[in-house]
């Protein structure tokens, strides 16, 4: 399942799917990679993105849930700079699982403008502000 995951460009790609036209688009799933993928959300949330079981619903072999994922806004986000504001989501989560409860397919369901709303919310920053925080040796070596 992980390299399927990775061969649509990184967890956060085929999760933030748009119909918008191009032009529209603050975060593009079609022109983002694994990596330009991983960076962007692991320079925006350095302390992490947690993702927070709120309510299950249903038990196994099909688990529905209610979810938050939140983090803080501590760094650049696609030309923004960071507001240090909460940033965070509701969703409902559905996982079909098999006897051992490996998780065989995952359907999530949230609102992709909530998170993208809340990265753009600072100012429009240059691209050497952009290139001097992604170049921080942690965040550098996280993936």
């Amino acid at each position: 399942m992980m390299m399927e995951i990775k061969k649509l460009g990184g967890g956060y790609n085929p999760q933030l799917q748009t119909s918008l036209p191009e032009e529209l688009r603050c975060y593009d799933p079609e022109k983002e990679t694994d990596e330009s993928s991983h960076k962007a959300f692991v320079t925006t949330f350095p302390r992490g993105f947690a993702f927070e079981v709120l309510k299950v619903y249903t038990g196994p072999p099909e688990i529905v849930l209610k979810f938050r994922h939140w983090g803080y806004n501590e760094g650049p986000f696609k030309g923004h700079a960071p507001t240090g504001d909460l940033v965070e989501f509701y969703g409902v989560a559905i996982y079909q699982v098999d006897e051992g409860i490996k998780i065989g397919r995952v359907e999530l369901f949230y609102e992709r403008g909530e998170l993208l709303g809340g990265l753009l919310k600072g100012a429009a920053i240059d691209s050497s502000a952009m290139e001097a925080a992604s170049s921080c040796p942690i965040l550098r070596n996280t993936g």
